[in-house]
């Protein structure tokens, strides 16, 4: 005869949870990591090139207008209003919160959008002139594929959210782990927002 085969009935277990529970949790706290050396690396070539110059920016470049950067700063902040909420949505299920909360963050991603856009045209210089202007749409290019990346994500779960395949319970848990990400996508902004903005009107 052979061993004995036991079996159990795991239908009354969860079919998906939030936090460390999710397999996609780690994965972006994975995604944290390596995004965030990608950031530190672009920060240490900004300072490497500063140190390379006796005035900075170089003459004849002015640093960027405040403005644009400014506002996006504020803007993003500001988000984190409805993005805090849609994240306690979706680890409680309230689906109808959940709905509003990403169209109103869809529509606050395509202002920063609008906003990010008048920032490239406000550095005052272009990537092609030296390598000041080339670290600087750098760090602007790199927080911008971030951005874009969790708001076309955003767009997707908005629009999968008012089907019926929206009340599954694993897009209530990628709707939490969307909005974990974006607060990685504003909180990495403010250490380039200060060296891009800030940084150069200290030193000179």
């Amino acid at each position: 005869m052979g061993k004995p085969r036991f079996t159990a009935d795991l239908s009354p277990l969860p079919t998906h949870g939030f936090g460390h529970r999710a397999l996609t949790w780690w994965g972006e706290i994975a995604f944290f990591l390596i995004e965030g050396t990608a950031f530190v690396m672009a920060i240490a070539a900004y300072f490497f090139l500063m140190n390379q110059e006796q005035i900075w920016p170089p003459p004849p470049f002015a640093p960027p207008d405040l403005l644009a950067g400014t506002l996006f700063t504020i803007l993003m902040l500001l988000s984190e209003i409805p993005n805090g909420i849609a994240k306690h949505a979706a680890e409680h299920g309230e689906l109808r919160k959940l709905r509003r909360m990403l169209l109103v963050a869809a529509a606050v991603g395509l202002a920063l959008a609008a906003l990010r856009a008048w920032e490239f045209d406000s550095l005052n210089v272009l990537w092609t002139d030296n390598a000041y202007g080339s670290i600087l749409w750098a760090l602007l290019l790199l927080h911008t594929l971030h951005f874009a990346t969790d708001w076309v994500d955003t767009l997707v779960l908005a629009a999968l959210i008012h089907t019926r395949h929206g009340i599954e319970g694993r897009r209530f848990v990628d709707c939490a782990e969307n909005a974990m990400y974006w607060r990685f996508v504003w909180l990495s902004w403010l250490p380039i927002y200060g060296l891009i903005y800030w940084l150069p009107r200290l030193v000179s």
